[in-house]
């Protein structure tokens, strides 16, 4: 039994059961422990109804003073109750759950558990999760692991897997030499996992995350130096001559570039007739202009008879920049073919792109990662570009490249990464940035708001469609989770909303979990204005260019990180009508409104990226973090950027010593790095 090793090798998993975890990602013992509990919950001793207070999850122990009774509403079933413990009443609601009414009886005491909401004069716990007395006892002030769950999968199924893994002796080597886990005072490999999922304190928590938090970006560092080390060593041998092509589409443009943008094209024109192989991270916020420049490199390699490819993350997206890259030909004149390739597309519609890419009668090829599949074969590529690149792995972007023969690389980011943290994170990479908006972007006005905001923010929405726009409404959470949680989620507020607004606006949801036919359908409809109001995750943070759209509310705005708010807002503001965004915060207090008052005063992605770094700290260990940033699970580049500085550190130290990792002493370090890599490329099916 090892890392690779798949489930059924554990008790209790059957063929059945397997499949169920395979949902959820978890393919093998390798992924089941790095499944990581997305939060903890601790059952503190039950306080009294008349103690509590608006807005914090507790616990009451108390009897239902009449049975459960259930309604239905648009399908939707309502269960409420009332609740006493001798010092006052508190209301209960449950939602699509009516067999609590078999279940949970008048008179006997019980333990509920959420967070407390106010509705008029009344106390109330919407979806409260239930104990019985004796079995709550035995929780008391224990630290449980609360996961993300797929259908059919629960956190005791999780949890009884993992610790059958844990338990097993001799599983998991140590791999970190000791001389770096001495030095950075890192915990053993063993104890960190299995008190990562099973902590003992609060304490043994942190030094089981930090230990973990340091492997992700000590490997994903080794990663990035084996990049380098590729490229510094290489010359470039391809010649691209200067562009009038590039110049006569600059002149066919109604706009002028910015200051910053001209200053970047010029770099990257230059460096792409130089004898190195260019390298070029552009860093500029949401509508900054960095395609435009893209788009110009694209050209010069065109018009020196090279092939240009570029890769983005989401196939609308692709569709997108195809679609205008296109137009952009046909406008200005220029005769370079561009073709689009993605995962979706018909076998017939994949074929003739193929040919058409390995022929060398297209020239500009945009796709997603069908870009790097083995059938993708390219005539002579020599500029790769990545888009949305904290979306892209290391090893994503080195298997682009190597469709050609050392071609040039472009990597453009609209993350806002404070540049002590940019230079570690891209260190392969020469940076640019492009600091100035276009001129005729007219700022987006931005307002903090708690709930009792909500009415009127719905009747604000209400007249931007009237008005013919559309709308972004973003929540965190798919469906309500296991764990007591007030957040809102994009399934039941869909609901919500289609009662509160007219019927004539056409509202639909949109989620990670959704399929990509699925996904694609639904952005393809927003775009069109079908759809004019969309509830969503944030997986629209990486979407497409919706002019038309003139409203981003937030909910539960105190969960994301500022970095990660500023991108969601950036999905606005991109056509000429003046935009706004709702950040709607469901906690309150002077640290959570001093965050959020950082949007209100700046639209500048870097300045607040700074500010993000300063306010939020190591102790922040899954409350506020940047989902999907980069390739890290745990690791957050804001608050643990101390740690990454630490790795990068101890990486340059173990290559200095030993740039092959041959010696001895490294064998199981290096194993463990190949694992990794080759199960990237596996999760890429290549």
């Amino acid at each position: 039994m090892n890392l690779e090793s798949s489930l059924d090798v554990l008790k209790g998993i059957g063929e059945k059961t397997r499949l169920t975890f395979a949902k959820a990602g978890i393919e093998n013992l390798g992924d089941l422990l790095g499944h990581y509990p997305r939060a903890y919950e601790r059952f503190e001793k039950p306080v009294a109804i008349r103690a509590l207070a608006e807005g914090e999850i507790a616990s009451v122990e108390a009897q239902l003073i009449d049975g459960i009774a259930t309604r239905h509403v648009r399908g939707l079933s309502i269960s409420t109750a009332m609740c006493s413990d001798g010092s006052d009443l508190l209301a209960l609601t449950w939602f699509n759950m009516p067999y609590l009414r078999n279940t949970i009886r008048a008179g006997v005491p019980y333990v509920f558990r959420g967070r407390v909401k106010k509705k008029g004069q009344r106390l109330l716990i919407e979806q409260p999760a239930v104990f019985r007395v004796d079995q709550y006892a035995e929780m008391a002030n224990e630290l449980r692991p609360v996961y993300s769950l797929v259908k059919g999968l629960t956190g005791q199924m999780v949890q009884k897997a993992v610790r059958q893994v844990v338990s097993s002796k001799g599983l998991l080597r140590e791999y970190l030499p000791l001389g770096i886990r001495e030095e950075y005072q890192l915990a053993e490999y063993n104890f960190a996992v299995a008190q990562i999922h099973f902590p003992d304190d609060e304490h043994s928590l942190m030094l089981a995350r930090h230990r973990l938090v340091f492997d992700e970006f000590f490997f994903f560092l080794l990663q990035l130096r084996s990049l380098k080390t590729k490229r510094e060593t290489a010359r470039s041998s391809l010649h691209i001559h200067p562009s009038q092509m590039a110049a006569k589409l600059l002149d066919s443009l109604p706009y002028e570039l910015t200051n910053a943008q001209k200053k970047v094209w010029q770099t990257i024109r230059q460096e792409m007739q130089g004898d190195a192989v260019m390298a070029r991270l552009i860093q500029g916020d949401v509508g900054s202009g960095k395609t435009i420049v893209a788009v110009l490199a694209l050209v010069m390699a065109a018009e020196s008879g090279y092939q240009g490819a570029l890769m983005v993350p989401t196939e609308v997206l692709a569709r997108q920049h195809y679609a205008s890259i296109t137009e952009l030909m046909r406008q200005s004149g220029l005769p370079f073919e561009t073709v689009l390739l993605t995962g979706s597309m018909t076998a017939r519609q994949k074929r003739e792109a193929y040919e058409k890419m390995e022929s060398g009668e297209a020239s500009i090829i945009v796709g997603t990662h069908a870009l790097i599949q083995q059938k993708a074969v390219y005539r002579n590529l020599a500029l790769v570009i990545t888009d949305e690149q904290h979306r892209f792995g290391v090893r994503q972007r080195e298997m682009l490249a190597q469709k050609g023969e050392m071609p040039h690389t472009i990597v453009m980011s609209a993350t806002p990464i404070p540049r002590t943290l940019a230079v570690i994170l891209y260190g392969d990479l020469d940076i640019s940035v492009i600091n100035e908006m276009p001129a005729n972007r007219l700022p987006i006005k931005n307002c903090v708001v708690d709930t009792g905001f909500r009415r009127k923010a719905y009747e604000f929405i209400q007249g931007q469609v009237a008005e013919g726009h559309q709308a972004y409404v973003i929540c965190p959470m798919v469906e309500e989770s296991e764990a007591a949680e007030e957040a809102e989620n994009v399934v039941e507020y869909t609901r919500k909303l289609q009662n509160a607004l007219s019927t004539e606006v056409t509202i639909e949801y949109l989620h990670g979990k959704m399929k990509p036919s699925e996904k694609n359908e639904i952005m393809e409809r927003f775009l069109t204005n079908e759809i004019q109001v969309l509830v969503s995750t944030t997986v629209v943070e990486v979407g497409v260019n919706v002019p038309n759209a003139t409203v981003m509310m937030i909910e539960n705005s105190e969960r994301f990180g500022l970095a990660q708010l500023h991108q969601l807002r950036g999905r606005v503001g991109r056509g000429a009508a003046q935009s706004y965004c709702i950040f709607m915060h469901t906690l309150d207090g002077r640290q959570i409104r001093q965050r959020l008052d950082i949007l209100c005063k700046s639209n500048d992605g870097f300045e607040i990226a700074n500010r993000d770094m300063q306010l939020r700290g190591p102790g922040d260990l899954f409350g506020v973090r940047q989902s999907g940033m980069l390739d890290f699970t745990l690791a957050d580049i804001y608050s643990d950027g101390d740690v990454l500085a630490q790795a990068n550190e101890a990486v340059g130290e173990l290559l200095r010593r030993d740039p092959g990792l041959v010696l001895p002493e490294h064998a199981d370090l290096k194993a463990r790095y190949e694992l990794l890599v080759r199960q990237q490329g596996d999760q890429l099916n290549l």
